[in-house]
């Protein structure tokens, strides 16, 4: 699992920069998280809210024309959602760690400004779930490994520094479980720097 995300992680980084080796911008970013997930077949809880998280990663941004860029990127991304249990109120919070490899097409509606639009694939590198004191280490056959999301958003670069939001929607499911449909839904924000 591992050997694959550092595969997936060298080729984009690499392709990109035999490309477009004179024009590559390497930086670093991260921020906060508020994921969740949309779907429903959970019918033994309510109420479900956002898990605070983060991110923090590395990215390189190729221009391919003045107002378009690909900008690929290798974050740690810890998501999740939490639930409160109907029964006695108890928060359950399901703790998903992932390493992401979005791939975004950034088109530059003026200086600075740009909107944003790619792929998203996430492989799970640490699952937990956290009963208010007690944590529970999860490895569960019916949890899937592998997250394709759509991920939307803008950023707004002013010298070396960029301010983004985004926001990831899943669109493969999180449990194998028949009549359970539960897919990431995570709104991001942050800052990065451009090397």
């Amino acid at each position: 699992m591992k050997k694959s995300i550092l595969f997936i992680a060298a080729m984009v980084f690499s392709t990109t920069f035999v490309a477009a080796q004179e024009f590559v911008y390497f930086g670093v970013k991260g921020g906060v998280n508020f994921s969740t997930f949309s779907g429903d077949g959970f019918s033994d809880f309510k109420d479900e809210s956002a898990r605070t998280g983060y991110h923090l990663g590395l990215l390189a941004e190729v221009p391919v024309s003045d107002r378009f860029s690909v900008q690929p990127e290798v974050l740690y991304s810890a998501q999740g959602f939490d639930l409160v249990r109907r029964e006695d109120n108890n928060d359950v919070e399901h703790q998903l760690d992932y390493i992401t490899v979005p791939v975004m097409a950034k088109f530059y509606v003026f200086d600075g400004l740009a909107l944003e639009a790619g792929p998203q694939f996430g492989f799970v590198v640490e699952e937990a779930i956290d009963f208010g004191s007690t944590e529970i280490e999860r490895y569960d056959n019916n949890r899937n490994d592998f997250d394709l999301s759509l991920g939307l958003g803008a950023s707004y670069k002013f010298n070396k520094f960029f301010l983004y939001g985004r926001y990831n929607a899943g669109m493969t499911d999180i449990y194998d479980v028949e009549g359970v449909e539960a897919k990431n839904s995570v709104i991001q924000a942050g800052v990065g720097l451009l090397f």
